[in-house]
């Protein structure tokens, strides 16, 4: 896990008990479950206002080929 080992791990898991208090631990981590659940929550509103972005710029761009298409080309007077 991140080149960490087992003995690192229970050193930062001291350090972090020490400086937040036992009582503390589970109030962070709530908050942080939380934010990690309202970033992916927007990460994936993002990806799908996007995503319809996308569609609705390929419709308009068929729709304007289309009738680009369909208009009668003009003789040259040249």
């Amino acid at each position: 896990m991140f080149g960490i080992g087992t003995g690192e791990l229970l050193v930062i898991l001291v350090v972090v008990v020490l400086l937040f208090g036992a009582k503390r631990i589970p109030e962070i981590a709530k908050g942080l479950g939380r934010a990690a659940h309202e970033f992916k929550k927007a990460k994936n509103d993002l990806a799908r206002e996007s995503e319809e972005l996308v569609a609705n710029a390929e419709k308009h761009a068929a729709a304007e080929d289309k009738a680009r298409n369909d208009k009668p080309e003009k003789p040259n007077a040249g």
